[in-house]
């Protein structure tokens, strides 16, 4: 199913963003580490290499509205939280997903891989960016299967 392979998409994205913020590596050294794991066949790979290639551009950007929608400085987020965020704003963003569909699932990957409440600091920065944000309105139902 679609759905099954764009969430198998978020999670390899968010160990992407992870990896690149310990390891300083690039987009395309990242895509090439990730086409040799096995799990990487079964997620949607246009989905994963979108995302990553639109995360890694934006960076600083993305970076600017965590900032504007948290309490907590931008370089003091864990890095899972911050990966996850940077997956959550990237495809609402670039792919037109709906904001219930990316919060949702940036709330499960926060539980999955951050912190024991990692998932209540991601549902809250994202909620407020999405509230402040105009074109997140739009359409906020937009692409139920994510």
């Amino acid at each position: 199913m679609r759905w099954e392979r764009r969430r198998r998409a978020r999670r390899l994205l968010v160990q992407a963003l992870y990896q690149q913020q310990l390891a300083g590596c690039d987009a395309d050294e990242i895509l090439a580490q990730f086409r040799l794991r096995e799990d990487y066949g079964r997620a949607d790979t246009e989905f994963f290499t979108d995302l990553l290639r639109a995360a890694m551009a934006r960076r600083d950007e993305l970076d600017l509205q965590i900032s504007a929608a948290s309490d907590i400085p931008v370089e003091r987020i864990d890095p899972v939280e911050r990966a996850v965020l940077w997956t959550a704003l990237a495809e609402m963003q670039g792919r037109g997903t709906g904001r219930a569909v990316a919060i949702n699932e940036a709330i499960e990957l926060a539980r999955e891989f951050g912190a024991d409440h990692g998932y209540r600091f991601v549902n809250a920065v994202l909620d407020r960016w999405s509230r402040a944000t105009p074109e997140a309105r739009r359409d906020p139902e937009a692409d139920h299967a994510g």
